[in-house]
């Protein structure tokens, strides 16, 4: 009996183990990982051959597992996935796209694979487990509620306080349409001219990436083959035309100045209201409904 339980409790202490192992190399910088669509699920995941040099370059965490640190980076993972802390994936789409030379490094829909066992080509490797979520995050969930509520009172806010919020939304919002418009026309000009697709913030629009990788400002590199210098001819007449007939039917002065005035009043009104005029407004249609009603009444009696 003592025996039974003994080993009964190696082999949870043992568990616990290849958890702790788990979670460091998840928490770890030095494993190149990417976010993906598993199932309807986001999931995190790696490359296996990632996996293996990265416990090749940090044997260091290898001294978790005791004595299972003698293990290769392939049995550590084949243990691993049978304890369910990983589940090995393959790529949804597995022809190549055209105009593209290979698959993508890093695949944004994942699908579980039927052999669940450790290989370095081609395969990816899901974590399972939730990630242990930091201070900060748990202290922003809690500041959801109060901004929810902060943009509920808005309009009782003071006039400068309005101003303030107004401009600075504004100028996010100006910030953001002049990125993705400077980010457009360097990708068209640099493909018209040179044949090359440059998209400077590639993640900028995508909904898998991380908020690291949303401000990635480098470019990935252009794997796809280059565009016909037809095509890039068609594209450029069409640029021209289009900016040609912009420009024939852009607006006169005393059009914008009509449009910048309607604006202006509207943003006057949200900027100026406050519940002392509400309640004025409110109190006025009140008196003069007491007013008309004895009027009313004489007409009725003669």
């Amino acid at each position: 009996m003592k025996k039974g339980a003994e080993k009964k409790k190696k082999q949870a202490v043992q568990k616990d183990v290849f958890q702790v192992f788990a979670e460091k190399v998840r928490d770890h910088k030095g494993l190149v990982s990417r976010w993906a669509v598993l199932q309807e699920t986001r999931v995190e995941y790696f490359r296996g051959k990632d996996f293996v040099s990265f416990v090749k370059n940090h044997s260091e965490l290898k001294d978790i597992l005791e004595s299972d640190r003698i293990l290769e980076p392939e049995d550590i993972a084949n243990i691993l996935l049978k304890k369910n802390l990983l589940v090995r994936c393959d790529r949804v789409v597995k022809t190549v796209r055209p105009g593209k030379k290979k698959l993508s490094t890093f695949p944004a829909h994942l699908e579980i694979y039927h052999d669940q066992a450790f290989s370095e080509n081609d395969a990816f490797f899901a974590w399972t487990f939730v990630k242990r979520r930091p201070l900060w995050q748990t202290l922003l969930s809690f500041c959801w509620p109060v901004l929810t509520l902060a943009i509920c009172l808005f309009p009782v806010y003071p006039h400068q306080v309005k101003l303030l919020i107004l401009y600075s939304c504004a100028s996010v919002l100006l910030l953001i349409l002049c990125l993705l418009l400077l980010r457009g026309l360097v990708f068209g000009a640099l493909w018209i001219l040179l044949g090359k697709r440059v998209w400077f913030f590639p993640n900028i629009l995508a909904e898998e990436a991380t908020l690291k990788e949303l401000f990635q400002f480098w470019p990935q590199k252009d794997e796809a083959e280059r565009p016909k210098w037809t095509a890039r001819l068609f594209f450029a007449i069409v640029g021209v035309v289009v900016i040609l007939l912009l420009r024939h039917h852009a607006p006169d002065e005393a059009a914008r100045a009509r449009y910048q005035k309607r604006v202006s009043n509207i943003i006057d009104d949200v900027l100026e209201w406050s519940p002392s005029l509400a309640l004025s407004g409110m109190i006025e249609k009140q008196t003069v409904v007491n007013i008309t009603e004895p009027n009313d009444n004489v007409t009725e009696q003669e």
